[in-house]
Parts: C-alpha cells; structure tokens; sequence
C-alpha cells in the first residue's frame, strides 16, 4: 500500500541494489552528476554576477531536467532489475509500494 504523498522516502536505507551497478552505469552516473555540479557552481556565478532573473531561472530549469534524467535512468534500472527479481522472488509488493512512493516524489 502507498503511504500518504507527503511520507518522504528514508535517504539511506541501507540496502544495495539487487544487482550491483556496473563500473560503466556508475561512471555515466558520475560524469553527469559531475556536470550537474558544474551547472550549479554556474549557477552560483550568475547570482554573484547578479544575472537577469530570466538567465538565472532557465539554468535553474536545466539544473532540474538534468537531475530528473538522473533519476529517471536510477528508476528504470531499479524497475527492470530490484523489482523485476522482487516479483520473479514472488516478494515484489513492497517493492513496488516503494517504488510508487519515489514515483509520486519525482511528480512534485
């Protein structure tokens, strides 16, 4: 069952993927996290640099649809390989209550 929407999900479980993340998936992982970072030390400059709002608030947006594509490969690998083997283990319910819980996070 999926809690109420404002539950927030723990930030460490303490749990490790069903199937650990390959050398090559943490690396692209890595480098856009890196990019992320990037864009928001930009960020940071253009504030200090006191930008136009409107230059400011489209990096803003770009720094967001760069971490939901972050998330949204996280998500899909989680769904096609933890909760895939979840359900194949015939335990899959809490799999997907969790699952659903990130996905109402992700849609704020």
């Amino acid at each position: 069952m999926v809690n109420e929407p404002n539950e927030i999900l723990p930030i460490d479980t303490g749990r490790k993927p069903a199937v650990p993340r390959t050398d090559m998936e943490k690396d692209k992982l890595i480098n856009r996290l890196k990019r992320v970072e990037g864009q928001v030390r930009g960020l940071q400059k253009m504030i200090e640099e006191d930008r136009y709002c409107i230059d400011v608030l489209v990096q803003i947006s770009a720094i967001q649809a760069a971490l939901k594509k972050v998330g949204f490969n996280l998500m899909e690998r989680h769904t096609k390989s933890c909760v895939t083997k979840a359900i194949q283990e015939g335990h899959g319910d809490h799999h997907i209550d969790e699952l659903m819980k990130v996905i109402q996070q992700f849609s704020k």
